[in-house]
């Protein structure tokens, strides 16, 4: 559960906001009461003994370091069932994917300052004993104090290398562009994976562009764009430096961050005789949000961030609109800038009174006629005149949001009706079968148009919901169980739903309402855990993209921006059952994957492995969170689609096989006590719903209509 606001954690720590979120909690800034400072707390709330392990491991090991460039743990707690804690120092600032958005790119120098301090970072990170391996620097990680100090944070990914054993604190993952291809799973990683990824990182950092994957790049399906021709004037020294640490082979590549660090540096004159202290780059401009109203401030985005380590939290962001100048210049530039200015008004205040001095010596005719304009000079200025800046807001990028109207009332010869609502229509209440509330929602074409039906999850009181003309179907329950999110018109036999629209409607066939749409169609709806939203996929901007609408005042969030050049979408939606995570299938590189991002779309990263030779799709999470299970479709035999499993911390990895059969089991959906699972089966030839349990055991057949039965979802408990 979500720590609210004002809430006191551990008798000390006064919680003040959620600084983000992700698949196994939360980060809060707070206020640590006995010492007044603000600190950053990390939760864990899974509790069970592997989760809690990892955690530990993790606070032993940052509690352990002591360098510049690296942030400190303080304190590490545990509260019964309720999760794990660690405490950290709060830093505040931009982090470098913050500060790349603001300016576009950066500077020769600022690049050469940024990758030094963090190679320093790694080159003590990679010496302890036993070694540390950071396995996720990217901009996000890289954090800039209002100092201009750099930090290196997030260690949830982090492992620790043990003679041939590997302790991971949190999981693998890759961040496309920034990831080495040993990091797919071709090899084993070690410090020079951290030293492509900081290489990619400033990469990016020079040219404002996210470099060409590094897994694409070894299947020679694309290959590295040189830095000078993004960006000309960039020396070649340091763009040869960079392009060295993110060689693909990782025996081309530097193989220690001290070499990579003096490479760095000996690419400018500027920054060859720097002391290792002077790692340091000019503060940003800011403007903080706490002047704003909180109507005003997009959702889930703070002014600052924590510089802790977390894993697997996405930190939030502050991309800012309308990039602002920014002054580079370090302390002693500013100061030398300052005295020049300063001596050049002085000369330009001498040469001024001189021309007036020598016009009313040598030219007293001229005053005459000035005089007959009102234009007298009566004396020499001799107050300094300063410039008053103007203060410049710098603007704060809103979560794009749209709130389309209704669409027309359909008219009386298109309009959909129901029928009558059965009297008999069953109350939701534990069975022996299923759990949770006994009951399921499906799909079926039975009446020559795709309806939704409800059916007791032994079989019996099997009745239909909607009778609609254009047809209804990826159904989806509200939370409560009360009432259904689902498409129509709908196609039978098709999932990409082009000019449908979302409607609501009771469990019992009551109280049908249409959606706010605009053309395109929106299609495989997911309701979020707390009722507020839907998210579901849409080509409303001519593209397969994810979406979710606020039920309150229905805008519309877009949560995911693929590259349409490269052919890449998005789809099918499952909401973590914290809400604050949802897990999708992506389509990259022409086969489809499933990925995780949070609930307001940011920190993608990779949750399956795939191939051209299988796909990965529909996700849905355990009710616990620990799991996601997913259909893997062979794609040179239609019939053969498996159901796989992987755990969340295992993200990166290969799934593994249910081993439920007969095959295909596909479509799953959870009950809610998580014992038990619906899916689309097939036996005589004959498509239809099934149960088993959550292990693959005790498969029961539901429906046996002749007809095509699908799309199960297993109703909440009220």
């Amino acid at each position: 559960m979500t720590l609210e606001r004002g809430a006191l954690l551990h008798n000390r720590y006064r919680i003040i906001e959620i600084l983000g979120q992700g698949g196994m909690g939360s980060v809060y800034r707070a206020v640590d009461e006995n010492l007044g400072v603000d600190v950053a707390v990390k939760e864990n709330l899974f509790t069970t003994d592997e989760y809690a392990r990892q955690f530990r491991l993790e606070a032993v090991i940052l509690a352990n370091l002591r360098q510049q460039n690296l942030p400190r743990v303080t304190d590490h707690f545990v509260i019964g069932d309720q999760g794990q804690y660690l405490v950290m120092d709060y830093i505040e600032g931009e982090d470098l994917r913050q500060r790349m958005e603001r300016t576009s790119s950066l500077t020769n120098e600022e690049v050469i300052l940024i990758g030094a301090a963090m190679c320093k970072a790694l080159t003590y990170l990679h010496s302890r004993q036993p070694v540390i391996l950071h396995r996720d620097v990217k901009p996000g990680n890289v954090k800039i104090t209002p100092d201009g100090e750099v930090f290196l944070v997030d260690f949830g990914l982090a492992k620790v290398v043990q003679g041939s054993e590997v302790t991971t604190t949190g999981a693998r993952a890759m961040t496309p562009g920034y990831s080495p291809p040993e990091q797919y799973g071709t090899a084993r990683t070690d410090p020079r994976t951290d030293i492509y990824s900081l290489g990619a990182t400033l990469y990016a950092a020079l040219t404002g562009m996210i470099p060409e994957d590094g897994l694409a790049r070894a299947m020679e399906n694309a290959d590295l764009t040189p830095i000078r021709k993004r960006v000309s004037k960039v020396p070649r020294r340091l763009a040869s430096a960079i392009e060295k640490a993110m060689n693909i082979d990782a025996d081309d590549r530097f193989q220690k961050a001290e070499e990579f660090r003096k490479a760095l540096l000996s690419a400018s004159s500027k920054t060859q005789k720097l002391v290792e202290d002077d790692f340091t780059v000019a503060p940003s401009p800011s403007v903080p949000l706490e002047i704003l109203d909180d109507a005003e401030k997009p959702e889930g985005e703070n002014d600052s961030e924590i510089v802790a380590p977390t894993t697997g939290l996405p930190l939030p962001s502050q991309p800012v609109s309308n990039p602002v100048p920014t002054t580079l210049e370090t302390p002693r530039q500013k100061r030398r800038k300052k005295r020049a200015k300063f001596i050049r008004f002085l000369l330009l205040m001498i040469f001024i009174a001189g021309s007036i001095t020598a016009l009313m010596v040598y030219f007293p005719q001229i005053l005459d006629t000035l005089s007959d304009f009102g234009i007298v000079p009566t004396a020499i200025p001799t107050e300094k005149v300063t410039e008053e800046p103007t203060a410049t807001a710098i603007p704060v990028r809103e979560v794009a949001t749209e709130t389309p109207t209704l669409a027309p009332i359909p008219t009386e010869t298109s309009a959909p009706t129901l029928t009558p609502t059965p009297t008999n229509t069953p109350t939701a209440s534990p069975t022996p079968f299923g759990g949770g509330a006994g009951q399921l929602a499906f799909v079926s074409d039975r009446t020559g148009a795709s309806q939704i039906y409800l059916i007791n999850s032994d079989g019996s009181e099997e009745h239909p919901i909607t009778n609609l003309p254009a047809g209804a179907c990826q159904p989806d329950w509200a939370p409560d169980g009360d009432r259904l999110v689902f498409v129509s018109p709908c196609e039978f036999g098709q999932d990409i739903l082009t000019g449908a629209s979302l409607y609501l409607i009771d469990a019992d066939g009551a109280n049908l309402t249409q959606l706010p749409s605009i053309p395109g169609g929106d299609f495989e709806p997911a309701w979020a855990p707390d009722g507020k939203r839907i998210a579901f996929t849409s080509i409303r901007d001519g593209f397969m993209q994810i979406y979710a609408i606020n039920l309150d005042d229905n805008s519309i969030q877009r949560l995911t921006e693929t590259n349409r050049s490269s052919n890449e979408y998005t789809r099918q939606s499952a909401w973590s059952p914290f809400g604050n995570q949802i897990a999708y299938a992506i389509k990259r590189y022409g086969s489809y994957q499933i990925w995780t991002m949070t609930d307001s779309g940011e920190s993608s990263e990779q949750l399956t492995q795939s191939g051209y030779d299988v796909w990965d799709l529909n996700p849905i999470w355990s009710p616990d969170g620990a799991v996601v299970l997913y259909d893997q479709h062979a794609q040179n035999t239609p019939l053969r689609v498996w159901l796989m499993s992987i755990r969340y911390e295992n993200r990166g990895e290969a799934g593994v096989d249910v081993q439920a059969s007969p095959l295909p089991v596909q479509n799953i959906a959870y009950s809610t006590d998580g014992f038990w699972l619906a899916f689309e089966g097939k036996e005589e030839n004959n498509e239809d719903i099934f149960i088993m349990t959550s292990s693959g055991a005790s498969r029961t057949r539901l429906t046996s209509d002749p007809a095509t039965d699908y799309g199960p979802v297993w109703r909440p408990m009220p």
